[in-house]
């Protein structure tokens, strides 16, 4: 545990831009987002809701996997107790949201540390409530759980240091013979590193800060993650460089539009057939658009943990 804190405060965050000739086009920010106040649905009875009849919301993540959840010692930035974590707290923009979702229907929120693979699993067994933890809204994953939101639309990027071999890459065919990896159980592993012709593709990272340790010590040229994860790593650490191909012919590739789609799109777990809890929890989304879930994604990768 005393590693990943390490790996999580070490973690840099790249100003860095997807394009270095192109910054401002290629990373944008959004800084006069306006964000709007919680609404006020305390009066709305959510005592049915499976796994809410005691007025607490039990939310699963890794909380090593910046800027979406992180770990830290103290709670500073509104950061809220790991409950299986004693003495830690847990902080990014999974807690923004599962804090706004909280307020506005008067719920206690309970954070549980848990390993990635373990996250779906907890939602069966009813440990969670709900897994707020980065999860894109896959098809494979809909089959073991249902999903509220999106609650963020992610963009899939690579990510390597500036004097990398492929810091000039203008397309997935540039990547070919580096050494690679991803994190384990995402599409960026199971999906994505397998399109790079020619890729060197090591054994999958155990969490996002593994990844970018991995990155950063030289084990490996090059990483897949998506946007934030990216920024996040880039914004502390000004030697990484983000390859965003979003939008161009060198962009990886899927059957259609749907299935990028779901890819991209990031949702939040709850169990099968737990329809209501889906329902209270789009209703709090619903009141954000795309620009204000990046002003929050913005505000979380600024209060990143930093030594």
């Amino acid at each position: 545990m005393l590693l990943a804190v390490m790996m999580i405060l070490s973690l840099a965050a790249c100003g860095g831009n997807t394009d270095p000739q192109n910054p401002e086009e290629n990373n944008p920010v959004t800084p006069g987002a306006d964000i709007p106040p919680v609404e006020d649905l305390t009066g709305v009875d959510t005592s049915a809701i499976p796994g809410l009849e005691d007025g607490k919301l039990t939310v699963g993540m890794e909380c090593t996997y910046a800027p979406y959840n992180w770990m830290q010692l103290d709670d500073s930035n509104g950061a809220v107790p790991i409950a299986n974590v004693p003495g830690s707290y847990a902080n990014g923009y999974d807690i923004m949201i599962a804090k706004r979702i909280c307020e506005a229907y008067g719920w206690e929120l309970e954070v549980i540390s848990s390993a990635w693979e373990s996250l779906t699993p907890a939602i069966a067994s009813g440990v969670m409530d709900a897994n707020i933890a980065g999860q894109s809204m896959t098809a494979d994953r809909l089959t073991q759980v249902d999903m509220a939101g999106p609650y963020y639309y992610a963009q899939i990027v690579c990510l390597t240091t500036k004097n990398s071999a492929f810091a000039n890459a203008k397309g997935i065919a540039d990547l070919a013979g580096g050494k690679c990896t991803a994190q384990t159980g995402t599409i960026w592993y199971d999906s994505c590193l397998s399109q790079i012709k020619g890729a060197d593709i090591q054994a999958p990272a155990e969490n996002a800060s593994a990844m970018i340790m991995s990155l950063e010590t030289g084990m490996v040229d090059y990483v897949c993650t998506d946007l934030p994860t990216a920024m996040g790593a880039c914004a502390k650490n000004d030697n990484l460089v983000i390859l965003n191909f979003s939008g161009t012919p060198g962009d990886f590739q899927f059957a259609d539009e749907a299935e990028r789609a779901e890819n991209v799109n990031i949702g939040m777990a709850v169990k099968k057939g737990n329809t209501q809890l889906v329902d209270a929890m789009n209703k709090v989304l619903s009141a954000l658009n795309e620009e204000q879930f990046n002003a929050l994604m913005d505000q979380a990768i600024a209060i990143q943990p930093a030594i």
